[in-house]
């Protein structure tokens, strides 16, 4: 009889493994982990037994992955895969996968609602009307606030994220333009915005920046001082994407001088924050009047709905059994996508 393959989902995500069980089948053992911040808090002997290792939260270094020696295949539960180790489990014959076609409506809907609130003065008021005192009841003048028309919404990068928020722009009326040079030509018209030739050209005319890329070497700080300089005037950058594309400090920067007129994050790039946490964020916690209306910060949430949790719990699932299993390709991250 042949023995059983084994899967790990070491974060016990779940009150039981009853879907996953039945979405891969009786030739799959399914086993738990308690792990809370590392994959290191797990027993030898139960790494020792994995097939297939599936992630949420926690990173996989290389020296958690030299603890699985019969490690297969690693899903990473989420469209990012930065946090793994993708340099040793190629060396390892390791396949590794993400999840890409969970919360996509979610993150595009977050990126389209963070521009809005800031281009439609929501943030602005809100934070006037619970000032000690609060401000006068009326119009408060500020160059944030803009007509959507007027405005080109620059997308940086045009994957199924990007392309949601796109369209999504594009249907409350803002002009589209994006800059991906991996895609081929010809994708732009396939929604109906426009293409920049290069990233430069891209910045230069988005009143909207909407980061969409993937962390890899080629993105890791992609955009900084010099790139945010390129941006008109008045321009607001929203991130939800992963932190350590968009230079934190620049961005204060710019905010500070008065180039820009507003950010919105939905990431940043230590994640949770660490003491000594970035000034911006702790200007932004304590209220400083300079960022009154001008800036939104949220905790890497833009994913959530229980819409999403219940696709990614399925998906991820789904995609171990056709990669461990049935020796499918499915969601494969290709070692060179860096």
């Amino acid at each position: 009889m042949q023995e059983k393959l084994t899967v790990l989902e070491p974060e016990s995500l779940y009150p039981d493994t009853l879907l996953e069980q039945r979405v891969m089948g009786e030739s799959v053992r399914i086993l738990t982990g308690q792990a809370k911040k590392s994959l290191m808090e797990l027993p030898d002997e139960l790494c020792a037994q994995a097939d297939g290792l599936m992630t949420l939260r926690l990173a996989v270094p290389r020296e958690a992955l030299e603890r699985f020696p019969k490690l297969k295949v690693v899903i990473r539960m989420g469209v990012g895969y930065d946090r793994v180790d993708r340099a040793y489990c190629a060396e390892r014959g390791i396949t590794v996968c993400n999840v890409p076609d969970y919360g996509t409506q979610e993150v595009a809907d977050t990126a389209i609602a963070l521009a809005v609130s800031l281009r439609r003065g929501l943030v602005l008021h809100h934070d006037a009307q619970r000032g000690a005192p609060p401000a006068p009841w009326g119009v408060l003048p500020n160059r944030i606030v803009r007509r959507f028309e007027v405005q080109r919404f620059g997308v940086l990068g045009l994957g199924r994220i990007g392309t949601a928020a796109a369209l999504r722009a594009k249907a409350l009326g803002f002009k589209v333009v994006f800059f991906d040079p991996h895609l081929p030509n010809g994708a732009e018209r396939a929604i109906g915005v426009e293409r920049a030739e290069s990233m430069d050209a891209l910045l230069a005319q988005s009143d909207v920046l909407s980061i969409h890329c993937p962390l890899t070497r080629g993105t890791r700080g992609l955009v900084g001082a010099r790139e945010l300089a390129l941006l008109p005037k008045d321009a607001v950058v929203v991130n939800t994407a992963r932190g350590p594309i968009l230079d934190l400090e620049a961005l204060e920067g710019a905010l500070r001088s008065g180039h820009l007129a507003g950010a919105g994050l939905d990431v940043i790039p230590v994640e949770p924050p660490v003491e000594p946490i970035p000034s911006l964020l702790a200007a932004y916690r304590a209220r400083e009047p300079w960022l009154m209306g001008r800036l939104v910060i949220m905790p890497h949430v833009a994913f959530h709905s229980p819409e999403a949790w219940d696709d990614i719990r399925l998906k991820s699932a789904e995609t171990m059994r056709d990669v461990l299993v049935r020796g499918l390709r499915t969601n494969v991250i290709p070692p060179e996508s860096d």
